[in-house]
């Protein structure tokens, strides 16, 4: 199976890194201190701008509040994050202007994650804090693209959580799941799935990327 593009743009968490394990520790501590159930906020937090999940499951709460208490505790949290298998080799294989990472994390605390995992950092990033709207809104992959010089149609998204699948299709991207991290794409969005980035091939032609998946 051959996919022609001419940009890549990847998630990161549970796509790129897999950190479920610390994000869900966190979202738990958390809902322990306000009394929440922990099920209801696992069900729409992941690929979720933290601001939204909490305005989604406690909007009697200061989101704003909330998410920076939240954010500082992330940033001390690193211990764990891995890389989703064949990760490195595939971005190291890329031109920086070829791909972009498109995720709901600040973006200082997802170049972190990135360099503690390993992975080379991207030239084009974009964070919570570069979109008024995230994910599923299309405007993060809308500005991802447009960060490669690309439209979303002529690109192909790497995503494990549905919210993140739907604002990738939404843009007009071609959509992939990453399943490596426990992903699931309930939107039956994503035309392609893989468990881990091994099953990538890539063929550089004049300018387009032949995504082979294996």
């Amino acid at each position: 199976m051959s996919i022609a593009v001419k940009g890549l743009l990847f998630d990161m968490d549970g796509t790129l890194v897999d950190s479920r394990s610390c994000i869900e520790l966190l979202w738990r501590n958390w809902a322990s201190r306000h009394n929440l159930n922990f099920a209801e906020i696992q069900a729409v937090m992941h690929g979720r701008r933290g601001i939204e999940t909490i305005q989604i499951v406690a909007p009697h709460l200061d989101a704003q509040t909330e998410v920076e208490l939240l954010l500082a505790e992330e940033a001390l949290m690193l211990e764990g994050i891995v890389a989703i298998e064949g990760a490195q080799e595939l971005l190291s294989s890329l031109d920086p202007n070829q791909w972009a990472v498109v995720t709901s994390a600040p973006r200082d605390l997802a170049l972190a994650k990135l360099a503690f995992a390993g992975l080379p950092l991207p030239t084009h990033i974009v964070g919570a804090d570069d979109v008024k709207d995230g994910k599923p809104h299309p405007a993060p992959f809308q500005m991802g693209a447009a960060k490669l010089g690309l439209t979303a149609d002529q690109c192909l998204a790497f995503e494990d959580a549905s919210a993140g699948i739907q604002s990738a299709h939404s843009a007009g991207a071609q959509v992939c799941l990453v399943s490596a991290a426990g992903g699931k794409d309930t939107t039956g969005l994503a035309q392609w799935q893989i468990n881990h980035f091994a099953q990538v091939q890539i063929e550089q032609n004049n300018g387009t990327l032949n995504v082979k998946i294996k």
